[in-house]
């Protein structure tokens, strides 16, 4: 009995070590809606936190401090018999070495989510066919958050997690729900994203999430002058991208995740070249010009 025990404990364990992978919270606000019965809101809402946070998504062995901080917030815009018309905001971060400093990684809306559920049915992410658009869409971003995480603690670390969210991509094709098209006609759409992201035609966006993270603001507090460097050669490599790729959609994404936090760092303490800097700035990613030009020196 005891060797049966003792078997029992070491499964679950086991499952514990490969389960958790992200420290997710999900919130579902139905505002718009003006439903007076929160009821399948506050469930789905539940039922998406286990889904994310107590599911296995890699067979790789997580420890508590490596789990994936992120956050999605979800916001209804319509509900009529089971069918959610809503958008999906999307936040995920990962820390700094040896700082308590959480550096954004991940700052994107997705307009395009709509989904059928019904209240106590189960999620459950099936790698084999696409049964739910809810289940999709979340799972995909999952494995995007994931491949980017990866990203920044090595070189191209991602490509198995975006390999993941390709196949969903893939099997989404023929369910007629928007966000996953390839159309020309359609911009930004799930397929656009990791297309973008397993081409080579955007490789410098991964070499510059690596070095910016890994090589640069991981070594900020033990050689800022070094960490500053390194980030702001980071900024070149998306030179490289818009000169092949103008208004590439990754150069948006980053961006959009890291401008206040690239303003803050050269703000202050040891000085690169900033008129060079912010010149290089503001030719790939003059949307945020007026970020730039608050950087203080």
């Amino acid at each position: 009995m005891r060797k049966i025990l003792l078997l029992f404990m070491s499964l679950v364990y086991g499952t514990l070590m490969y389960a958790q992978e992200l420290n997710c919270t999900i919130t579902v606000n139905s505002d718009q809606v003006g439903q007076t019965n929160q009821q399948i809101f506050q469930t789905l809402e539940r039922s998406l936190n286990d889904f994310v946070n107590k599911n296995v998504w890699t067979n790789r062995v997580y420890k508590e401090n490596e789990r994936l901080n992120c956050r999605m917030f979800i916001i209804v815009t319509e509900y009529e018999s089971n069918r959610f018309s809503a958008n999906i905001q999307l936040q995920s971060s990962r820390p700094v070495f040896n700082t308590s400093y959480e550096s954004p990684i991940f700052n994107y809306k997705d307009d395009s989510f709509n989904f059928e559920y019904i209240e106590f049915q189960p999620l459950v992410y099936n790698r084999n066919n696409f049964d739910s658009n809810l289940v999709g869409v979340i799972s995909y971003y999952v494995y995007i958050m994931l491949g980017l995480d990866a990203d920044t603690f090595s070189l191209e670390g991602g490509t198995d997690y975006y390999k993941q969210a390709q196949q969903i991509v893939t099997q989404a094709q023929g369910s007629n729900f928007a966000g996953w098209s390839q159309s020309a006609t359609e911009n930004r759409t799930r397929f656009e994203l990791v297309d973008n992201l397993t081409s080579n035609t955007f490789r410098e966006y991964r070499i510059a999430m690596y070095n910016y993270h890994r090589k640069g603001l991981d070594i900020l507090g033990d050689n800022n002058s070094t960490g500053k460097q390194v980030i702001s050669g980071s900024m070149r490599l998306f030179e490289t991208l818009i000169k092949r790729r103008p208004n590439a959609f990754l150069i948006q994404t980053f961006f959009d995740a890291k401008s206040e936090e690239i303003r803050n760092i050269f703000s202050d303490g040891p000085k690169v070249d900033i008129v060079k800097l912010k010149e290089t700035l503001n030719r790939v990613a003059p949307f945020y010009s007026g970020t730039w030009n608050e950087i203080q020196y």
